[in-house]
């Protein structure tokens, strides 16, 4: 077969298919050709979550005063500084009993933007991803794991763990 026939092959496949297969024929001819093609039947199984996922992040909230544009109880007029340092910052306005004897990380080292938009998120708490899986972009999910008690990864770790602090290890509720 020479380049040419191939070429025009290639180029019928392409034009006549899309890069997004429907069918399972589309797909079978474009993955011979292609690597990565999509495959229609997994893209299928995974809409159900991805439209899941759009429900919950469909709302997109703003914090309080960012919605109000009072942007001086944080910024300093006309620049972007903040009127203190970033790690005291939200405590100008937020209480949160920090005399734990267990405290989260970033909350211990002042880092609230590690989990929470300063401005608006279409997430619970102005998290800065979804809630259920939110937790796992530190915590390696295998490591999770591990723990026979974690043995339902459905449920959000907020519902055994305090985010922010604890008197339990773990950050035990």
């Amino acid at each position: 077969m020479s380049i040419r026939c191939i070429a025009l092959l290639l180029l019928f496949a392409t034009l006549f298919s899309g890069c997004a297969p429907k069918t399972q024929s589309q797909y079978k001819m474009l993955s011979f050709f292609f690597d990565g093609v999509p495959n229609p039947d997994e893209k299928k199984a995974e809409v159900g979550k991805i439209d899941e996922r759009k429900a919950q992040a469909s709302i997109y909230r703003e914090h309080g005063p960012y919605a109000a544009k009072q942007c001086g109880g944080c910024h300093d007029r006309g620049s972007n500084r903040l009127v203190v340092p970033k790690q005291e910052l939200c405590f100008q306005c937020h209480t949160l009993d920090i005399r734990k004897k267990y405290i989260h990380g970033p909350l211990a080292s002042g880092g609230c933007t590690v989990c929470h938009q300063p401005h608006g998120s279409n997430y619970a708490f102005l998290l800065v991803a979804e809630p259920k899986e939110f937790c796992l972009y530190c915590h390696a999910k295998e490591d999770v794991a591990r723990n026979p008690v974690h043995s339902d990864m459905d449920m959000q770790c907020t519902m055994c763990h305090d985010a922010h602090g604890s008197n339990e290890r773990y950050l035990l509720r």
